[in-house]
């Protein structure tokens, strides 16, 4: 009879947090949803807070990207139809007016900028929270000096701020000069269930036949700051002592520069820049080993699903999230930024030593369970409907 009290009482508890729900309503701005992590992890949000019965809008400067076609049925998609993100300032005032959201979630920087600007000049009463996706310490000249300026200037207005690993806190606090008090760490939302549904899906490469060399996996937008010709170098250098294939996923302004590298150093025929993948994960299934070589990151969403698809993982200790992710080397290999040699030999390490590959396997799928979109979303939730 106790056990069935309890039951009734929790279900009764939950009815009256979708009741709540219900009467909630949350927009979600960002300029599109072109292929970038901030933009996936915004439409996995999306769908997780609409699976609770929240009314949810996810509003875009421009109504673009692969990402639409990732968005639930229940979250209604808001056109501002505006060429950049600045533009969109007018048609974001004006649905704020109309609509009154309870709350406004809008991440990366110059969108924050405009949200909380938004809502100065719309006179609402929305509650907004900022979510910083990176670190800035790498940007230089006067871009990064306006920057850090309206980030002190204005995130103040911002009724919470949410750093998407401690990194970019400090990154905020100790060379923005934001309060820290003002800052809440939330993880991304990486792990969704479809995640592993799709991880099975079957790919079609004579890379992954039966007997074929081990494939090095990367994912990422051509960037410098996922410094690619690091682990192209690395990689170059393990074909000296080991048979081997690398495939990098993704597209972006550096393509040319990687392709001159390659032909230069003479691996045409063992790596492959295939751009950009709707599913990236079917490939992280089937590689050897991931490898993160990025110079810089916020908190790098592709590591934590190799982990969570059961991947063993190799990153760059850079400022911030590998080693946040990885505990100081206990989930993952780390190595220092830009160290060729150092990169290669943990690739080297891992492709060569079964057991290590099985244990990154197994305390990587348990580590990845923190990134669970089910567990992030409430943590945003208790932040986005705060009174």
């Amino acid at each position: 009879m106790v056990d069935r009290n309890i039951n009734f009482l929790n279900s009764v508890q939950t009815i009256g947090v979708i009741m709540m729900y219900n009467k909630t309503h949350i927009a979600l701005f960002l300029p599109s949803l072109r292929g970038g992590g901030a933009e996936n992890m915004m439409v996995n949000l999306a769908n997780a807070f609409a699976d609770r019965g929240l009314r949810v809008d996810l509003v875009l400067s421009k109504a673009e990207g692969p990402y639409i076609n990732k968005i639930s049925s229940d979250v209604r998609i808001i056109d501002l139809n505006a060429k950049r993100v600045l533009a969109s300032l007018p048609g974001l005032i004006k649905y704020l007016k109309r609509e009154c959201p309870s709350s406004l979630l809008s991440t990366l920087t110059h969108s924050n900028i405009i949200a909380l600007w938004a809502r100065c000049l719309a006179n609402v009463k929305t509650r907004v929270v900022v979510r910083e996706a990176s670190v800035m310490r790498h940007r230089n000249g006067d871009k990064y000096r306006l920057i850090a300026l309206l980030i002190r200037l204005f995130y103040q207005w911002a009724d919470e701020i949410v750093a998407v690993s401690k990194g970019v806190k400090g990154e905020l606090c100790n060379n923005i000069g934001c309060k820290p008090e003002l800052i809440k760490v939330i993880y991304n939302p990486t792990v969704i269930p479809s995640l592993i549904h799709h991880s099975q899906e079957i790919v079609i490469h004579p890379w992954f036949l039966p007997n074929s060399p081990p494939v090095i996996l990367s994912v990422g937008r051509l960037t410098k700051a996922k410094d690619f010709p690091t682990l192209i170098k690395a990689f170059a250098n393990l074909l000296r002592e080991k048979e081997a294939r690398l495939l990098i996923l993704g597209d972006g302004e550096e393509r040319e520069r990687l392709e001159r590298l390659i032909q230069e150093l003479g691996i045409e025929n063992k790596v492959q820049l295939l751009g950009f993948v709707e599913n990236p994960w079917s490939y992280m299934r089937l590689a050897t080993v991931f490898v993160l070589s990025s110079a810089w990151e916020g908190l790098p969403n592709t590591l934590i699903e190799a982990m969570a698809i059961g991947t063993p993982v190799i990153a760059t200790n850079c400022k911030s999230g590998p080693a946040e992710i990885l505990d100081n080397g206990r989930y993952g290999l780390l190595v220092p930024v830009g160290d060729i040699q150092g990169l290669s030999n943990a690739i080297k390490e891992i492709l060569t030593n079964a057991s290590l590959r099985n244990y990154f396997k197994r305390v990587g799928l348990y580590r990845a369970r923190d990134f669970n979109v089910d567990i992030i979303a409430e943590q945003y939730i208790k932040l986005l409907l705060q009174n």
